[in-house]
């Protein structure tokens, strides 16, 4: 059973990804996960604190569970060419293990936090996203054409990344339109996709 804490994160992050933080009040958030009002600043100080706490428990701690993935797909490998570590970049993201409606809440609340940046994204972007851009960059790098700039090389994870991003979130749409199940074969197929476009992007040339 669900403690009141944790009623209140679940019950605050959906709201909050359907409404913003202005269009939701505390009493709207304990009315539905069942607390007294009062539980809000007993548990997160207030709710600005509600907020931060949605976004450092669950949304950052999603996405370090991808990056742990990750690293466990290139664990015991000093230097993975190009090819493992796109792939492994790849499988994090379509294998992971969140359903439909946490791929979904987190897009919607970051789509907010993109738009109208706060505190959260701050944390979100120095914690979570430019440390793993960072490391990255430096996997990817030794395949990088010779003498790309600093920001050419974000550029080119970006590009990775975007396609990641965008077959992990869409997969209805993507079902649709190529009127394949997103089951495991076609997710595999997916993955496969991801790392030879990304190749020819990064090398030039398909390998």
């Amino acid at each position: 059973m669900k403690t009141a804490r944790q009623r209140i994160l679940d019950t605050a992050e959906r709201l909050f990804a359907e409404k913003g933080f202005e269009g939701v009040s505390v009493r709207e958030i304990t009315g539905k996960a069942g607390c007294n009002v009062a539980s809000i600043n007993y548990y997160f100080g207030s709710k600005k604190g509600l907020y931060l706490a949605v976004f450092r428990e669950k949304m950052v701690g999603r996405v370090r569970k991808v990056q742990e993935a990750f690293w466990r797909e290139l664990e015991g490998e000093r230097r993975p060419d190009a090819r493992r570590v796109i792939r492994a970049l790849a499988r994090a993201f379509l294998k992971s293990p969140f359903s439909e409606r946490e791929r979904l809440l987190h897009h919607k609340l970051m789509a907010r936090e993109a738009s109208r940046p706060t505190e959260a994204f701050e944390i979100f972007h120095s914690e979570v996203v430019m440390p793993f851009f960072n490391a990255l960059i430096g996997l990817l790098r030794p395949y990088m054409p010779e003498g790309t700039q600093r920001d050419e090389q974000m550029l080119y994870v970006l590009s990775i990344i975007a396609q990641v991003m965008h077959f992990n979130l869409s997969r209805n749409m993507i079902s649709r339109v190529t009127g394949r199940r997103f089951d495991e074969g076609f997710i595999d197929t997916l993955i496969e996709h991801i790392v030879s476009f990304s190749l020819f992007g990064l090398m030039g040339e398909e390998r």
